[in-house]
């Protein structure tokens, strides 16, 4: 799993700072400092090995659950936003499914899943009361994960990501009104740097010593 793990993360890095065409197995076994059989056992291609980055997005997207699912929403865009300017895998994960060409080759990439896990939680915030009357998951979804896209590519494009937080806030905070109950809007947590917060509630998580067995 080591392994499988280094390799992922280097062609995470030489995808997102090359581009899928010009990324190379060579560069890729050079920089995981593994073998070109250790490569082949976990990957049987540069095309699997980019799939298995996109898969991989949504490992790293999770939060914690919250009562409210607009909450749990917000925190994962967020969180998204937060660790995009850290973490080359989904850094990569949106060029492999925004980039030029891409479509052809993997079908829209990693946001086809997005948009579904992003409608499975407002069904769930339907049925909780949470959403005002109008408001159809299935269009919603889409809505807020092309404006989310949208502002990711402006802030790369702008300023290298180093304000996407504080766009994606902007966004929440000028969509959200028109999606939330007033008295669940009034308790809903759209900070710039609610991300930040979210990723250290998980490190500490994590951190946690695992409880002991009986």
């Amino acid at each position: 799993m080591r392994t499988r793990r280094a390799i992922l993360e280097a062609a995470a890095a030489v995808f997102d700072e090359r581009g899928y065409e010009a990324a190379t197995i060579a560069e890729i076994l050079d920089r995981a400092g593994v073998t070109k059989g250790a490569l082949y056992f976990h990957f049987s291609s540069k095309q699997m090995l980019a799939r298995g980055v996109l898969d991989e997005q949504f490992a790293e997207g999770g939060v914690p659950p919250r009562e409210s699912r607009l909450q749990e929403l917000i925190d994962m865009g967020l969180l998204l936003a937060h660790r995009m300017k850290h973490e080359p895998m989904l850094s990569a994960g949106a060029r492999l499914s925004l980039g030029p060409d891409m479509r052809d080759t993997f079908g829209g990439g990693s946001i086809p899943g997005w948009i579904k896990l992003v409608e499975e939680l407002l069904v769930q915030a339907r049925e909780q009361g949470e959403v005002l009357s109008h408001v159809d998951p299935a269009e919603t979804a889409w809505a807020l994960c092309a404006g989310w896209t949208g502002v990711q590519i402006v802030s790369q494009t702008l300023t290298g990501r180093g304000d996407i937080e504080a766009r994606v806030s902007q966004l929440y905070q000028h969509m959200y009104p028109s999606i939330a109950t007033p008295a669940v809007l009034a308790r809903l947590d759209i900070s710039h740097d609610r991300g930040t917060r979210v990723a250290a509630e998980i490190a500490a998580l994590q951190a946690e010593p695992a409880p002991a067995l009986t």
